[in-house]
């Protein structure tokens, strides 16, 4: 299914990656002590912004990459009952692998 949302300028579409749901010593982690993901695999880029000398700026992330991004990050949204974040590309520290 094609995701229904076409970002604009530099804002990406990244779905969070679910946080872990237990500690590496096999403790089960409760929903209300996880952490905010910080993960996400990028499901839709923007075309770029502009310049200062009008021209566009291409975009460095693409679909399918896996990236690391702040804990607060982006703006949380809901569509088809799946959670991304709209975030600008700035917002994104690093490309996973």
């Amino acid at each position: 299914m094609a995701l229904k949302l076409k970002p604009l300028a530099d804002r990406v579409v990244v779905r969070p990656l679910e946080a872990e749901e237990r500690t590496a010593g096999g403790l089960y982690i409760p929903d209300t002590a996880k952490e905010k993901p910080m993960q996400g695999e990028v499901v839709a880029v923007g075309p770029g912004k502009l310049g200062e000398d009008g021209k566009k700026l291409p975009m460095e992330v693409k679909v399918g990459d896996k990236v690391l991004f702040g804990k607060y990050s982006g703006t949380e949204v809901r569509i088809d009952g799946v959670d991304y974040l709209i975030m600008r590309e700035s917002d994104i520290f690093a490309i996973i692998g």
